[in-house]
């Protein structure tokens, strides 16, 4: 477990199952506790035990199963309320409380924008606090999430939208992908200084045992091959070399089926 200081609130990140994370949002000024994404339920319960913080409510980005299958333990042992969006309120397990996707709301002193982030699934949401971004499987570290519900054309909107925050929010994405996506990114952007400078870093810290996330977001739009058709020049340049239009969706698209075959 790993924890990391923000001004009004606390994150720590647990690893479970073979590479997702589960993170708990403690607010400093409150007594709201906050379960992303919750894979299983012995981690947090055991982790909130660890820091003596009892969780409020459970965040779901998406419906998928290891994102929801803590939901009812934790549900059970601790009365907590689960989040979610409306549009996916049926798949969601033990949802109480459905918001819309790209609204505002408060739980305790946490000021939480969600965001609809469709493509991966349909009903795919973010939730944004402050100057931390809690992504599900939208985008990775070097990656974003493969199209199981959704069109090319929604998933890159919904990148256009993250790669539009603050560049030094802190990334939060649910699995640790990111050595096998940089792998990938050097095969479509080899080029890249900052790129190489990431895959040196990224390479140190899994070898001393050490996540590669959270990111920045500025970070992702300099070196995730994701983001890179923000970029005109790289647009040109891709196109040149893959026979494909230089427009932003059909480079993103070239390199998502690209990805999925790599």
């Amino acid at each position: 477990m790993w924890t990391y200081q923000h001004q009004h609130f606390i994150v720590h990140q647990l690893p479970v199952l073979r590479d997702n994370y589960i993170y708990i949002i403690q607010d400093r000024h409150s007594p709201v506790v906050c379960v992303v994404d919750p894979a299983l339920a012995q981690p947090v319960i055991e982790a909130c035990k660890q820091h003596n913080i009892t969780p409020t409510h459970i965040l779901n980005t998406h419906h998928h199963w290891d994102h929801t299958d803590g939901n009812k333990q934790l549900v059970e042992t601790y009365q907590c309320a689960v989040v979610g969006n409306q549009a996916d309120a049926s798949r969601i397990p033990y949802i109480k409380q459905a918001i819309t996707a790209n609204s505002h709301f408060s739980l305790g002193h946490l000021n939480i924008q969600s965001l609809e982030v469709n493509g991966h699934t349909l009903g795919h949401i973010a939730f944004v606090i402050d100057d931390a971004l809690f992504c599900g499987d939208t985008l990775f570290g070097a990656g974003c999430g493969r199209l199981f519900e959704g069109s090319f054309a929604q998933m890159w909107e919904s990148l256009q939208k993250l790669a539009e925050l603050d560049q030094q929010t802190k990334v939060y994405c649910a699995h640790e992908y990111t050595l096998v996506n940089l792998a990938f990114a050097q095969s479509v952007d080899a080029d890249n200084n900052h790129l190489q400078q990431r895959i040196d870093d990224d390479k140190y810290k899994r070898l001393h045992n050490q996540p590669t996330i959270p990111s920045t977001i500025g970070l992702e739009v300099q070196t995730n091959p994701f983001l890179r058709p923000l970029d005109p020049t790289f647009c040109l340049a891709y196109s040149q070399t893959h026979q494909t239009k230089s427009q932003p969706l059909q480079v993103f698209t070239s390199i998502r089926e690209a990805r999925n075959n790599f």
